[in-house]
């Protein structure tokens, strides 16, 4: 049985992660696991934990969301940790992907059964971001879910913010070039996905796969926004490409540009615009 380092946000789900990472722990132990947790106190303490993990010789488990863990996700590259994910934040959408699952227990279970498998993520800069790139109105979105009030329920925060930043976002004018083709479009956004979900379940590029070297390039035009509005269960079920304002291509560097606007990853702002990403094949170590 593998020694394992749980590595918790303690400020994920609201602070429930606190809750969950002890029940992770008393799982792993009862297993006949080592076990020990670190309660994270921000991104600059990422590598340090990181290192000192792969030093121990030991086995990460995350507890926390998409932004932990990509907080984590370069330091788990550069010293090749597998690890394994217990979701515990407001999206999850990197384990949805992955069929992660959301039962605390049973995603335990799979950290200690699962086999290592090799994962895609995406590099920006000295970012590594392990969902979607994405620059537009969910980038809007994205802030003003980071902002809601506590108040509003988890549930419907991804909605109503969705509703207020269709109404509040100008179209801009986009120029993305994926590899060696240019695409010029007047649109609400450009999303480079690693993962096909994004925005707590919303199943943006369903044909996206983390094994196969490629970022799904997803490009929504303007267009009507009362259509917009109507058409959003589609965005859940995945039936939104067959819209004529949405565009589709598939490379390994695309580069983003357009005015005014601010390039998310995993929920978390990252830089303004022009932005260049590219794939890094199999550069995780996750346990399946």
């Amino acid at each position: 049985m593998n020694a394992f380092h749980v590595l918790a946000n303690p400020l994920s789900g609201g602070g429930k992660a606190v809750h969950l990472a002890r029940q992770v722990a008393a799982d792993l132990g009862d297993a006949g696991a080592t076990v020990r947790i670190t309660f994270s106190p921000g991104i600059e303490a990422a590598d340090s934990l990181v290192r000192d993990t792969k030093a121990a010789g030991e086995v990460c488990v995350t507890v926390g969301g998409d932004g932990f863990l990509g907080s984590l996700a370069a330091s788990l590259i550069e010293h090749d940790v597998t690890f394994g994910i217990v979701p515990s934040g407001r999206g999850n959408d990197f384990a949805r992907q992955l069929g992660i699952p959301v039962n605390t227990h049973d995603a335990t279970r799979l950290a200690i059964a699962g086999s290592p498998t090799r994962v895609d993520a995406i590099r920006l800069g000295d970012r590594v971001v392990v969902g979607s790139v994405y620059a537009g109105i969910d980038s809007l979105v994205s802030h003003l879910v980071n902002t809601a009030p506590r108040r509003l329920p988890a549930t419907l925060q991804y909605q109503v913010s969705s509703l207020r930043g269709l109404f509040k976002f100008p179209p801009r004018h986009y120029r993305v070039t994926v590899d060696d083709e240019v695409f010029a479009y007047r649109g609400f956004t450009a999303i480079a996905a690693n993962s096909g979900y994004y925005g707590k379940g919303m199943h943006i590029a369903p044909d996206a796969d983390v094994h196969d070297g490629l970022l799904d390039v997803i490009m929504v035009g303007a267009g009507n926004r009362l259509k917009f509005v109507t058409a959003m269960p589609q965005l859940y079920r995945g039936t939104h490409l067959k819209n004529p304002e949405v565009t589709v291509a598939r490379g390994k560097v695309v580069r983003i540009e357009a005015d005014d606007v601010e390039a998310y990853g995993d929920g978390e702002p990252i830089q303004q615009l022009p932005a260049t990403v590219e794939v890094l094949p199999g550069a995780l170590s996750v346990l399946l």
